[in-house]
């Protein structure tokens, strides 16, 4: 078996990962499509890592547009085992500053349209969401962030809007009232998919600006940007701290999570789905 990997989306302004030896660009395609870019497989702080830019290299997808299933089914084909997600989102609290570090544990789901799941056509599936990150590598993102001396906020929901327009001044605010702390357009179906694909998953949201519930505040591009950029390098440094203290093999339930969400009989599957499926399924069907 090959080495397990850790996948790396990069999110806006975060198109490659520095630092990185032993690198080979690969193109895939998968039964859902292209990802969104080629992936880089090389080595960091001595562990094999999978890196994909979320909008592409240069920056060409709108987070609608962003084939969540492709991607995660790349990391799976080339063996990725956890994935860590960077964002860039706006604060919906005022104790949450840009330039901040949080990472989130809970989300609220307000995409519209996005494809959610790997299942259907013959396969069923339902895999618990309750706590839809996984805690181990949450908690290694959280420390890490720590030890850059970064302000860290350690536990947080994260809405998912559609975008790609930003939101109006009554959505921020219908968004704090529902005790969220984020607002961002791309880490669900994300969340989701990981868990069926069995893969640990964790982010690292970026804030870079107060959103719009501030009667002084509106979010422009400009100055987004203008805090992303500061953002990135403070994110690199974090990962490379984070991916050292991964360990090689996980041994968290987010690996298994089939065992008990697969409805639908393994000797019914029928071959076509096998062959969709392929990556997804190889663990369950195997120990069937």
């Amino acid at each position: 078996m090959a080495e397990p990997a850790i996948g790396i989306l990069g999110g806006s302004g975060f198109y490659e990962l520095p630092g990185l030896s032993a690198r080979d660009e690969v193109t895939l395609d998968t039964p859902f499509g292209a990802p969104s870019d080629t992936l880089t497989i090389a080595r960091l702080a001595d562990r094999r890592v999978v890196f994909l830019a979320r909008h592409g290299r240069s920056h060409r997808l709108l987070p609608g547009e962003v084939n969540a299933r492709a991607n995660l089914y790349a990391f799976k084909q080339l063996g990725v085992t956890r994935v860590i997600s960077v964002s860039a989102v706006g604060s919906l609290r005022e104790a949450i500053a840009p330039g901040d570090v949080v990472v989130p544990r809970q989300f609220i789901d307000r995409t519209m349209g996005r494809p959610s799941t790997f299942f259907g056509d013959g396969v069923v599936a339902h895999v618990s969401l309750a706590d839809p990150v996984c805690d181990t590598l949450a908690e290694t993102l959280a420390t890490a962030a720590a030890s850059e001396t970064a302000r860290v906020h350690s536990r947080g929901t994260y809405v998912c809007i559609e975008g790609p327009q930003f939101g109006t001044r009554a959505e921020s605010e219908l968004m704090r009232s529902w005790g969220a702390d984020v607002v961002g357009m791309t880490n669900m179906p994300e969340a989701r998919l990981a868990r069926e694909a069995e893969l640990c998953y964790a982010t690292l949201t970026l804030p870079t600006d107060y959103d719009c519930w501030r009667a002084r505040d509106e979010v422009k591009v400009a100055d987004v940007l203008s805090v992303l950029r500061a953002n990135v390098d403070k994110a690199r440094r974090i990962l490379a701290i984070a991916i050292a203290e991964v360990p090689p093999r996980a041994s968290c339930g987010c690996q298994t999570s089939l065992d008990t969400a697969l409805v639908t009989p393994p000797e019914l599957i029928e071959p076509a789905a096998r062959a969709r499926l392929a990556a997804i399924l190889a663990r369950r069907l195997g120990a069937a």
